[in-house]
C-alpha cells in the first residue's frame, strides 16, 4: 500500500511536546489525536517524535489512537483476540508476531479490493442485480404506506404502489420466505 508522502521526501515530522501538545512541521499547526488518525486514514506518512529526547515515539502514539478509538465506543478488536494479543508477549513467537500481522493485514486489505472490484464488474446482468431491484420494489411499496417516507433512497419520488404490483410483490416476498425457510431447514 503505496503511502502518501509530506511536502518533502519523507515523512512528515510531528513532534510531541510535554505539555503533550503534537506540532505538525509541515503545515507549522498544532494538530490533535483525530488529527493524526485522520492522516492515517488518507495513507499520509508521518512520523511522531519527542520534542526533547528526538526519540521516535510514532508506535506509542499509534496505539494511543487505537484506545481511543475503542474507548469510543466503535469496537473493532474483540476481547478474544485482545486477550491472545496479550498472551503472545513474553511467549517465544512474539517476534513473529509483528510480521505475521503486517502480513494478515495487508493480505486482508489486497483481498477487499478484489471483492469490491468484483462485485463492481459482477452485479450488472448478475442475480445480485435482481436482488437489488426487488430490494428497491419492496422498499418503494413498504415508504408508499407510511406518511413523509414517500421519498426513494435516491432522493426522487417513489411510485406508488398499485394494488396489482402490491400483490406481486406480497406473492414475492412470500415466496423469497419459503425459499429461506426451506434453507433454514
Amino acid at each position: 500500500m503505496a503511502k502518501k508522502q509530506g511536502s518533502g521526501e519523507g515523512p512528515v515530522i510531528i513532534k510531541k511536546y510535554a505539555n503533550r501538545r503534537l506540532y505538525n512541521t509541515a503545515s507549522s499547526s498544532y494538530i490533535t489525536l483525530d488529527d493524526l488518525a485522520a492522516m492515517t486514514r488518507e495513507n499520509v506518512d508521518f512520523q511522531v517524535l519527542d520534542a526533547k529526547t528526538g526519540n521516535d515515539i510514532t508506535h506509542s502514539i499509534l496505539t494511543q489512537i487505537i484506545m481511543e478509538e475503542e474507548s469510543s465506543g466503535e469496537q473493532m478488536l474483540p476481547v478474544s483476540f485482545l486477550r491472545q494479543l496479550i498472551s503472545m508477549y513474553g511467549n517465544s513467537m512474539q517476534a513473529m508476531m509483528p510480521q505475521y500481522l503486517e502480513a494478515a493485514m495487508q493480505n486482508f486489505f489486497s483481498n477487499q479490493q478484489k471483492f469490491q472490484q468484483a462485485f463492481k464488474d459482477g452485479v450488472a446482468g448478475s442475480p445480485f442485480e435482481k436482488i437489488a431491484e426487488t430490494n428497491r420494489a419492496m422498499f418503494r411499496a413498504a415508504t408508499a404506506f407510511v406518511p413523509g417516507m414517500a421519498q426513494a433512497a435516491d432522493g426522487g419520488t417513489a411510485p406508488q404502489a398499485g394494488g396489482a404490483e402490491l400483490d406481486a410483490l406480497r406473492k414475492e416476498m412470500a415466496e423469497m420466505q419459503k425459499k429461506l425457510d426451506a434453507l433454514g431447514k
